[in-house]
């Protein structure tokens, strides 16, 4: 099995791509930096501007772990670093969970290789059309998985970011791939799709998980298992915060204004407070509207204007 170095950057240059249009000043956004960077004996991490994929080289093959932005062209890169670096095959393409940052491309191994993803990931593959290969083979709680001599498990404890979103588990390396569980200081952009209750159980079961010394998140450096802590800790204090300005019957507006004051003192140093905190608190409010049942009762006219407009559900 033939390997080239552990490490290789690549730079394109504003000229190179040009800078004259928005999109344009997109394409420079997404494809500043690509990198190859081996974690283990076995595991390595892939990626560029901030967004990461990870594989696991064996001398019976490669395992993928995720794609790539799709308009950055790093999915495409990545393939062509594999196929000059080593001699065999990607024989599997796990995907994460399937948002299309995170699975966009993979359909170009698909020469050699079969999809692995949670049941669930299917519909929304193909509901939402995404640019990516079709897991052949799915589970539905947890799933092993040997190539070579590595032994991988594959997790899923419900819904937390996604209702698919799977953990990937090397034990006799330490390694877990944790691709949007491992958020650290850094905030999502919102939760339109979060299960809370359960990503706060899931953030206690993985920052407890025996057999793990490093942790390689989807986005940013990699990290350890207190990522795990500090963002349960943001989470959870912005539940218990909106949750109860909404059981004293303050509006969202009321609740956008007190939480955002609030959250800010204890965490203003997360990365994207500024950018994402209201669509968090509002995101969380929503979550947490669906979650309860206020004592006071909701008249019809109230309940259609809700239905029409989630802005105008009343929450006292």
């Amino acid at each position: 099995m033939k390997r080239k170095s552990l490490q290789v950057m690549w730079i394109l240059t504003a000229a190179a791509i040009g800078i004259s249009s928005p999109h344009a000043q997109e394409q420079r956004w997404r494809s500043e930096t690509r990198s190859i960077e081996q974690i283990s004996d076995h595991v390595y991490r892939w990626g560029s501007d901030n967004q990461y994929g990870a594989f696991i080289l064996t001398d019976e093959g490669i395992i993928v772990i995720d794609g790539h932005y799709c308009d950055s062209g790093t999915a495409q890169w990545f393939k062509s670093e594999l196929d000059s670096r080593y001699d065999v095959p990607v024989r599997y393409v796990i995907l994460s969970h399937d948002h299309q940052d995170h699975n966009c491309h993979t359909g170009i191994f698909s020469d050699t290789a079969v999809g692995i993803g949670h049941a669930n990931i299917i519909p929304h593959l193909v509901g939402e059309h995404r640019n990516s290969i079709i897991p052949s083979i799915t589970f539905e709680e947890e799933m092993d998985l040997r190539l070579g001599d590595v032994n991988l498990r594959l997790l899923y404890f419900g819904p937390t970011h996604s209702d698919n979103l799977i953990q990937v588990h090397i034990p006799e390396e330490r390694v877990l791939i944790a691709v949007d569980s491992a958020k650290g200081r850094n905030l999502f952009p919102d939760f339109r799709d979060m299960d809370v209750n359960n990503q706060l159980r899931v953030m206690r079961i993985l920052a407890n998980l025996e057999d793990v010394d490093v942790v390689l998140p989807g986005h940013g450096p990699v990290t350890t298992q207190e990522a795990f802590t500090d963002y349960h800790d943001y989470l959870l204090a912005l539940k218990e915060n909106v949750l109860g300005h909404m059981r004293d019957g303050r509006t969202l507006q009321e609740i956008k204004t007190l939480a955002d004051a609030a959250m800010r003192e204890d965490f203003g140093d997360y990365n994207g407070i500024d950018s994402f905190l209201e669509h968090n608190i509002v995101t969380m409010w929503d979550f947490l509207y669906r979650y309860r049942e206020p004592n006071a009762r909701i008249t019809q006219e109230e309940a259609t204007l809700c239905i029409e407009d989630s802005r105008q559900c009343r929450v006292n």
